[in-house]
């Protein structure tokens, strides 16, 4: 098969079409081309990742991280999606933002798949996070491991009650609200989990954006506003208890149905 390729020996068609990349160059090695069939190819840094791709990335991440503790070192698309709780279409769509579409016959290689997906969420380098409210959540949150083995460092801990400022939880010394500013530059913060009461949520949150804070994951029972350039996560466990108690009330209903038709 004749390849048109440019001055460097590029693939011209397979720059325009990444899908069609793969399996010319797999024809192109069965041919006696000596170049290495690639693994993966790295799209431009441009190119936009869609918010709900975003958020799998990270269940994927999670599944691969348990594959590679069990000494997997490759995965198939089914079985990365089972694993996952996603179908393997939507799975290879969401990778292929990131350039990979795996080998023909083989699947994914666990550690480079880790290695992409990490660096697109940026988590090759560690970020330090501020959380602010140290009551029972926010000191449950204090302790959880999986922010250390995500590549995230709990680097300040910030309260307004005097009770609590100055007392140590995890080996961090609990700081004053009041000196959030200077707490948030020293550390070089700009992430913040708010685990504060609803009513004092978005004056908070307006002090962490002043700060210079530009993401927050807001664990406060109520919807805070923040400017277009600072990103915001919120976590409603009450919410989120409603959704699976409206399930529960469905599954009893049709469990009903079932039982007077039979």
């Amino acid at each position: 098969m004749t390849v048109p390729r440019d001055a460097r020996g590029t693939d011209i068609d397979a720059v325009a079409d990444p899908r069609r990349a793969e399996a010319r160059s797999t024809a192109d090695f069965r041919a006696g081309d000596p170049r290495p069939v690639p693994e993966a190819r790295v799209v431009p840094e441009a190119r936009i990742v869609p918010e709900a791709t975003v958020a799998r990335l990270a269940t994927y991440l999670r599944a691969l991280s348990s594959l590679a503790e069990r000494g997997i070192s490759t995965v198939s698309s089914e079985e990365l999606s089972g694993a996952a709780g996603v179908n393997s279409a939507l799975l290879r769509k969401d990778l292929s933002f990131l350039g990979s579409y795996g080998i023909r016959g083989v699947g994914y290689e666990v550690t480079t798949l880790t290695e992409q997906i990490s660096r697109t969420l940026g988590l090759t380098v560690h970020r330090a996070v501020a959380l602010i409210g140290v009551g029972n959540l926010g000191q449950a949150l204090a302790g959880y491991a999986g922010f250390a083995s995500r590549g995230f460092r709990v680097e300040a801990l910030v309260d307004a009650d005097p009770n609590r400022v100055g007392t140590t939880i995890r080996g961090l010394v609990v700081g004053d609200i009041a000196d959030l500013a200077s707490i948030v530059a020293e550390h070089e913060i700009t992430i913040a989990v708010l685990a504060v009461p609803a009513a004092a949520a978005q004056e908070v949150c307006d002090r962490l954006v002043d700060a210079g804070v530009t993401s927050i994951l807001n664990f406060a029972p109520t919807v805070v506003s923040v400017p277009a350039h600072v990103d915001m996560r919120k976590v409603d466990l009450a919410a989120e208890l409603q959704i699976l108690s409206f399930h529960e009330t469905r599954k009893a209903a049709a469990a009903l149905a079932e039982a007077a038709s039979s």
